[in-house]
């Protein structure tokens, strides 16, 4: 059998658990140490990399205030997180060209939330043939770039679609 060494899934294996003891999200933001995967800091809400991602250049579009559902957000917070969706298509398609893009949101666990309590929307570039036999049959993941390198790629690009420095 061969085997396919991917070192980085331990933290996910061993960190994962059914309640989270805070929220990741809302850590990311009040860390004394600038969250290395937070991509973009709007007014309302922020872009930062998944850290266990689909494909390359994987993002979470979060808002700031810690709310579970889209009927909690304010106007102002809805049309920030759609307005960051558009500018994360844009970057993403700058640095990456993907062929298309899945862009959710997941309400609560039995919709696949895996981090239920604080809003989220997903955007995951998608390539033709990504979905291939590792994935398929080996029920593994091959990502080509770290998500430092990543985050560096899409910070600039942010910024560039925003109009803004972004951080």
């Amino acid at each position: 059998m061969d085997r396919l060494w991917t070192p980085w899934r331990l933290a996910y294996v061993t960190e994962a658990s059914d309640t989270p003891p805070t929220c990741i999200f809302c850590d990311a933001l009040g860390a004394a140490e600038p969250d290395p995967l937070l991509v973009y800091h709007g007014r309302d809400a922020f872009v930062i990399l998944n850290k266990f991602p689909y494909n390359n250049g994987h993002l979470m579009i979060v808002p700031r205030r810690h709310v579970a559902r889209l009927s909690d957000l304010d106007p102002g917070e809805l049309l920030e997180i759609v307005t960051l969706a558009q500018a994360a298509e844009r970057a993403l398609g700058e640095v990456y060209h993907p062929h298309g893009f899945n862009m959710g949101v997941n309400l609560g666990r039995p919709a696949g939330a895996g981090i239920a309590d604080h809003l989220h929307m997903h955007v995951v570039p998608r390539w033709n043939g990504d979905t291939s036999f590792m994935t398929v049959f080996g029920e593994t993941r091959v990502l080509p770039e770290e998500l430092p390198a990543t985050a560096a790629r899409i910070r600039k690009a942010l910024g560039r679609a925003t109009g803004s420095p972004g951080s």
